[in-house]
């Protein structure tokens, strides 16, 4: 067993109660594994289900990252629970860029302008700060729609700080799906607007899978929370629109 994958570095084999969690049943664990030295290790069990606690911290990450695309909700509790990632920030920025990226191509595609004075360009590069500007509204709204929800439909689940912002990290996270939008747009070809779509769908199966694994609910309560999310978003956008703005 190694203490190192290629999602994260795991933390010491003991920690306090509730550090870790079973990937299988979501109960509390104190240790990922035990070490008996000599290179001896064993992957520790769960109390509850009598199943090893973390599986994958011998897997491969290539193997985890098929599990993570394929929505298992395992996987889902290796990355939130058990690993120490703290790119967060980072892919989120990362995401919207790619974003903000489609939407600038799409407007320029748009414009028949082919002028190349100094003004053009710059027009051009603040439409892309533009685009960022107006993802980002739309991805915060999303998210305020989503934890709204949950906060009103089960306040028990997030009732300390730390609850709000694990949930917020799991969103970032469960995010990833969008990196997909650059490769659908370089090799572009008649099917690149059903590629987009199915890029949309498959983010927001993310998203629910983060909600249930993260708050442990069943399948019906993320996905109520997405639909408000998607509504509140949606309206920033129809704001934009009456505004006159291009997105």
């Amino acid at each position: 067993v190694g203490a190192v994958t290629g999602l994260g570095v795991l933390p010491r084999p003991m920690a306090a109660l509730g550090a870790y969690r079973c990937i299988e049943c979501n109960g509390e664990a104190t240790e990922l594994y035990r070490d008996y030295q000599r290179g001896v290790l064993r992957i520790s069990i769960c109390k509850s289900c009598q199943k090893p606690v973390d599986k994958y911290i011998e897997y491969d990450p290539v193997i985890i990252l098929i599990n993570a695309v394929l929505c298992k909700a395992q996987a889902y509790r290796h990355i939130l629970f058990n690993t120490k990632i703290n790119i967060h920030g980072k892919l989120c920025v990362f995401c919207l860029l790619c974003e903000a990226y489609i939407r600038w191509l799409q407007l320029q595609d748009s414009s028949q302008n082919t002028d190349p004075d100094d003004l053009i360009r710059y027009a051009r590069e603040w439409d892309f700060y533009r685009m960022f500007g107006i993802a980002s509204l739309e991805q915060t709204s999303f998210f305020i729609g989503i934890f709204i929800t949950l906060w009103w439909m089960t306040p028990e689940m997030l009732k300390r700080k730390s609850d709000f912002i694990l949930l917020l990290k799991a969103l970032l996270l469960s995010t990833y799906g969008k990196l997909l939008l650059i490769p659908a747009v370089i090799w572009e070809h008649d099917y690149t607007p059903l590629c987009l779509a199915f890029i949309k769908v498959f983010v927001l199966i993310s998203n629910s899978q983060a909600i249930r694994v993260t708050l442990n609910l069943n399948r019906i309560l993320p996905w109520f929370a997405i639909f408000f999310g998607l509504i509140l978003e949606n309206g920033v956008v129809f704001l934009f629109q009456k505004m006159g703005w291009d997105i």
